[in-house]
């Protein structure tokens, strides 16, 4: 009886440092990568979107996009080598920069109280607004929604995890009625604009600049109604990287005065 008790005991005590060690394996801590982590390793990851706004191969081989542009001035200012990687999926960008797997996310984030609290987010990088993508008059046959309470009911589509969730959940609450979103996980800001001017969707919420760009590109698109106010956007890192942040700062701020900022969203957001 003796004997048994015992094996029970040693089972139950090798089952927890198992368990123990299991949790040390799958969960064991993010080591801190700052600046100084970077620097020694000479190299800094950056995470941006397929796209105009972010990084796009233009004439099957030129690359372009706005981020990209930004990124390749902060290598110069940084004197390091920068890698670009591309994920649409804003969540998993968030994981991605959790896990030291990125350093900085070079996307146009809106900057909310909610994302602050798990973040360190840059000086803005851009003022920006969303905005309701729909067809014209004459492309659509409709007049096209002018006043948020018509959203009601309406179906308006976004990229999976769009920065525009919240906004339009808020929105759901103001005008005290549904409206239908559905998070597309395929197809990017740009490409739902695409679709809106084929008729293949009626509606779709990006950002104004993203707007302004599909615009030029079909004349059928009516970008005239604002869903939020004015936004600050900015870049993204982790809460840890605090050298980084001010690093980064002082970075953009010296591209602002040397005037290649401007340059660079004249190239892209001014076409």
């Amino acid at each position: 009886m003796f004997t048994g008790k015992l094996l029970k005991t040693y089972i139950v005590l090798l089952l927890a440092v198992i368990c123990i060690m299991a949790m040390l394996i799958y969960f064991k801590p993010v080591p801190v990568r700052d600046y100084p982590e970077i620097r020694r390793e000479g190299v800094l990851r950056i995470v941006t979107e397929y796209g105009q706004a972010g990084y796009y191969v233009a004439d099957g081989s030129q690359i372009e996009g706005f981020q990209y542009a930004l990124c390749r001035e902060i290598a110069r200012q940084a004197d390091m080598e920068v890698l670009m990687y591309l994920e649409m999926n804003l969540e998993k960008s968030f994981y991605g920069l959790s896990t030291n797997q990125y350093d900085i996310i070079a996307r146009n984030i809106p900057v909310t109280g909610e994302l602050k609290e798990k973040y360190l987010f840059l000086e803005p990088v851009v003022l920006n607004r969303q905005v309701l993508v729909q067809r014209t008059a004459a492309a659509g046959g409709t007049e096209p929604l002018r006043n948020q309470l018509n959203l009601a009911h309406k179906t308006l589509h976004v990229p999976e995890n769009s920065p525009a969730l919240l906004r339009l959940n808020n929105l759901q609450k103001e005008i005290g009625d549904t409206i239908f979103v559905v998070e597309d996980p395929l197809y990017s800001s740009e490409q739902l604009c695409i679709m809106v001017a084929k008729g293949d969707i009626d509606f779709a919420v990006c950002d104004r600049q993203i707007a302004q760009l599909s615009k030029k590109q079909f004349a059928e698109l009516d970008i005239d109604t604002d869903i939020s106010f004015t936004q600050l956007q900015s870049w993204a890192v982790r809460k840890d990287a605090a050298v980084l942040a001010d690093s980064l700062n002082r970075w953009l701020q010296n591209i602002r005065d040397s005037g290649a900022y401007d340059r660079i969203y004249r190239q892209h957001y001014s076409r």
